[in-house]
């Protein structure tokens, strides 16, 4: 039996999206994130991603992803400029509601998401720094064609160091199919 891969189209981050932010900030969402946020956190995290895609100097994106043909939001995905080991890289990150998990939309997001990045030609490289307790988001690194790297500490949320894996993609180098 073929398996079709899932259509998404990312679109813009705007005023309307607060509530699937806070869709997202799910306590099963928020697992590998330090938990879910306080009301103002998820209120000053949506007015950043505001903010991150009304900015047009390539500072990054926030998008939210819409599954075709039914146009519903189902989740969020970005990326942002981020300073890794002395090097300005852009970072991404990626949240499917729970009801879509596990169908293909991450990697198809993802895959957009990526082409969005390389299209801004600013920064050779994209990571992606998921908890090593994440299967899931380590696994959808390694289908959208990153990059191991290695194992890190990283901080997130702020003032919470976690053990993740950072994956690379190098956005200079084409797509392979």
């Amino acid at each position: 039996m073929e398996s079709k891969a899932p259509r998404v189209r990312l679109e813009p981050w705007s005023e309307s999206d607060l509530d699937l932010l806070r869709a997202t900030n799910a306590p099963e969402l928020m697992t590998h994130l330090g938990g879910p946020e306080t009301e103002e956190q998820v209120v000053k995290r949506h007015r950043r991603y505001v903010d991150l895609s009304a900015d047009r100097t390539g500072k990054g994106r926030m998008f939210r992803v819409v599954l075709l043909p039914g146009g519903e939001a189902v989740g969020t995905i970005g990326f942002w400029e981020q300073t890794w080991q002395g090097r300005l890289v852009y970072e991404t990150g990626w949240g499917v509601l729970a009801a879509y998990q596990g169908r293909g939309i991450a990697a198809a997001a993802a895959a957009a998401v990526i082409e969005q990045a390389r299209a801004e030609k600013k920064h050779r490289y994209l990571h992606a720094f998921p908890s090593v307790s994440n299967p899931p988001s380590n696994a959808l690194c390694r289908r959208a064609g990153f990059s191991f790297q290695g194992e890190c500490d990283f901080e997130y949320p702020p003032g919470q160091v976690m053990r993740c894996n950072n994956w690379r993609l190098d956005l200079e180098r084409p797509e392979e199919d």
